[in-house]
């Protein structure tokens, strides 16, 4: 931060505290400042910061005083990476790393262990050199039962690049979310919901107990599809109480989730169903949102699904227009013989058979699919245990979907942790969200910096209670410094756990911690088990505590990671042409990352021709095909994400090369041309700007040079603020 963009703390007036407060009572503000600076100022900037925090910025104080204090805190700071929030030792000790550490501290560090913040990095470097010992302690602590235990951890073999984990494991990953952990009973709060529109109403609860019943009457129904054990079963359902039920059930009967978003358009419906062979498909016949009827059912029917089971938004309104062969809700669970209404014995499987196809989209244009097997809920349920602390009786709330990675994600890092999920079915961008998680007393809010942006735009999130959260996390975009600011002062500043993944790691490869000053839109560590490397300009990994910038690379010995593709080959995607560390080839991410030089980690967006566009990773060919076909007039175009100014989710940007270059286009009419094609790929995708180029940047090898454009538009963006 340079010390010129921002006043000192010091230099801050009741006059400017009043013209960033109108209203407010400037000189009590400023008056408060000054103790801060009086009684912390010795200790450093951070200290001050975590001083006005605690006494001086609630939620009600205007965001642009927070702001103008958080700036003025640390004005002249030598870093880009300030710590917003800093760990308390006596709450550090609380967590779960801090509670295991101080229990078994001495016994996995050694000697040099010190306490729980002090040591944390240490007990990073221990998973990563004893993955035996750390698993199981992880594996113990979650409670995770085995029909049959692995004859190992991790062995050495020749058909796996990072090894083989959980030899000969047996167990099946949903029926571990249904069983009662140590200090967990059946009467226990497994899934809190509210549907949209019902906002003063009370709320809805399923116990352990009642969900185990659940999946019990759906895993028998399933049964009387009398489809082959294994057979592809798809969801293609907005993430509510059945959708939940379904796939647990699904996976407890030795079925195959196939993952759909429900904002998917009827051709990339019918893709991923032929890509993974799916024999029946659960649905609904609308999405309700602002009391309107979005077709859903139609959407499947268009993709030529196969046998759907349809459920009715409505309760009990019967569905019209049902294919033959098609079932209804009502009529699926009727199948059952109820005297096993309540009784289901989960198929026990090998830890390395599929549960779930999810889809990632690579650089070919027809999206990755990616299976999870059930250590792949293992690794998810890790990560929420360690990064995001998720304890046993807590409330985990993330508005996301079945059909993206963070769906299946919240089901078993809430589950297999011993806390509940809370479920708001319909939009999380108003109010009605807002008081959902303060009713609901969620303890860990997870977002994605889109929805960030239109609450701090909107102020929807005022006047609630946000003070039972402990920590937020967020993933599927890079995030904005002054949108999380503001998220943190809605929680009286708890930490954001920044998380960053993929479909086909089961979950993320660096993260946070509540164990490390948290740095807003920063990664504070690799997530424990993981070793990360930064490659130079000609592939070479650098030194792991060296700052730099390049393409990302993982040690392949990752747990949770992904061996095999449907449709593609794994070994070309992940593993080909990467350079050698320790005496393992690592594996490809595609993410360009920078180390900074006081160690936290930043995402710069794909190093490769995908982006993110709302958290979904998409190819830029799928998009240029569509634009291509947009108008006569267009020679060819190229997608590219450019980060806002200010930082935030990328923006998709269209070069268009026109076929006559003495023509003139009119960029607006283009613009609207491009959304309209946009939406029979996904509705939620967006031009935000269209830019005419005589030529696209090419190598010699003919292939469009993506990344020299998305360079070009940045340093446009920046220096010129209209829009290009």
């Amino acid at each position: 931060m340079a010390a010129t963009a921002h006043k000192p703390l010091s230099a801050i007036t009741a006059d400017d505290l009043a013209a960033a407060a109108p209203g407010s009572d400037a000189a009590t503000l400023n008056s408060a400042v000054w103790r801060a600076l009086d009684s912390r100022g010795g200790d450093g900037p951070a200290a001050v910061w975590g001083e006005l925090c605690r006494s001086v910025l609630r939620p009600a104080v205007p965001f642009a005083v927070h702001r103008m204090l958080y700036y003025g805190c640390f004005a002249g700071f030598p870093s880009s990476t300030p710590p917003a929030w800093t760990p308390d030792p006596e709450e550090a000790a609380l967590t779960n790393v801090g509670r295991v550490l101080e229990m078994r501290g001495r016994e996995l560090i050694g000697d040099a262990y010190k306490d729980p913040i002090t040591s944390f990095s240490d007990l990073h470097k221990f998973s990563n050199e004893n993955p035996e010992a750390y698993w199981k302690m992880v594996f113990d602590e979650m409670g995770i039962e085995f029909s049959v235990k692995p004859s190992c951890i991790l062995r050495e073999s020749d058909a796996y690049p990072g090894g083989e984990w959980l030899p000969g494991a047996v167990l099946n990953a949903a029926a571990n979310c249904l069983t009662a952990k140590p200090g967990r009973n059946s009467n226990d709060v497994a899934i809190v919901w509210r549907d949209e529109g019902k906002d003063s109403d009370s709320l809805n609860y399923m116990t352990l107990e009642e969900l185990r019943k659940k999946h019990s009457l759906v895993a028998n129904a399933l049964d009387n599809l009398d489809l082959p054990k294994g057979s592809a079963i798809a969801i293609d359902m907005p993430m509510n109480v059945n959708a939940v039920v379904i796939y647990l059930a699904t996976v407890l009967a030795g079925y195959v989730v196939v993952s759909i978003a429900d904002s998917f358009a009827a051709p990339a419906i019918s893709t991923r169903l032929k890509i993974s062979e799916t024999k029946a498909i659960f649905t609904q016949d609308y999405i309700l949102r602002d009391d309107k009827e979005l077709p859903l059912y139609s959407r499947v029917v268009e993709a030529n699904a196969p046998m759907a089971i349809v459920i009715p938004v409505r309760g009990s309104l019967p569905i019209k227009g049902l294919r033959v062969g098609d079932l209804s809700w009502p009529d699926f669970l009727g199948r059952v013989n109820h005297t096993k209404v309540d009784d289901y014995v989960a198929v026990e499987q090998p830890a390395s058979a599929f549960t779930n196809i999810l889809f990632s989209s690579g650089t070919t244009g027809e999206p990755k699919a990616i299976p999870w097997s059930h250590i792949s809920p293992l690794k998810a349920a890790a990560d929420g245990w360690c990064h995001m602390d998720i304890r046993k009786g807590d409330v985990v709330a993330w508005p996301t979907n079945l059909g993206w990675m963070m769906g299946p994600w919240l089901v078993y890092a809430s589950l297999l942790n011993g806390a509940s999920m809370a479920l708001y079915n319909g939009s999380p961008n108003g109010s009605g969200f807002a008081k959902f998680v303060q009713d609901s007393k969620v303890t860990m809010l997870g977002v994605v910096p889109s929805i960030v942006r239109t609450w701090k735009n909107t102020d929807c999130t005022a006047g609630f209670d946000w003070s039972t959260i402990r920590c937020f996390s967020s993933t599927g975009e890079s995030s904005s410094v002054d949108d999380y600011l503001w998220l943190m002062g809605r929680a009286c500043y708890k930490p954001v756990i920044e998380y960053c993944g993929g479909t086909e790691i089961s979950g993320g490869f660096v993260t946070g911690s509540l164990l490390q000053p948290q740095a807003l839109s920063a990664f504070s560590t690799p997530a424990m088990g993981c070793n990360l490397f930064i490659l130079d300009s000609i592939g070479n990994p650098l030194p792991q505590d060296v700052a730099g910038i390049g393409e990302l690379a993982l040690d392949p010995t990752l747990f949770g990671s992904s061996t095999t593709l449907l449709n593609a080959d794994h070994h070309k995607v992940y593993f080909k042409g990467m350079p050698e560390k320790n005496g393992k080839v690592l594996r490809r991410h595609g993410d360009e990352f920078e180390r900074t030089s006081d160690g936290y980690y930043r995402a710069h967006g794909r190093a490769d021709d995908t982006m993110n566009l709302g958290g979904i990773k998409v190819s830029s060919i799928e998009i240029e095909r569509i634009c291509n076909r947009v108008d006569d007039s267009i020679l060819e175009t190229a997608a590219i994400g450019v980060p806002p100014i200010g930082g935030g989710p990328e923006q998709l940007t269209i070069a268009v090369v026109l076929k006559d270059q003495s023509q003139t286009a009119d960029l607006n009419q283009l613009k609207l041309a491009f959304n309209a094609a946009l939406k029979k790929l996904n509705p939620l995708f967006k031009v935000s700007s269209v830019i005419v180029v005589p030529s696209l940047p090419r190598t010699a090898s003919n292939k469009v040079m993506r990344r020299v454009l998305r360079k070009e538009f940045t340093q446009a963006t920046q220096t010129k603020p209209s829009k290009i």
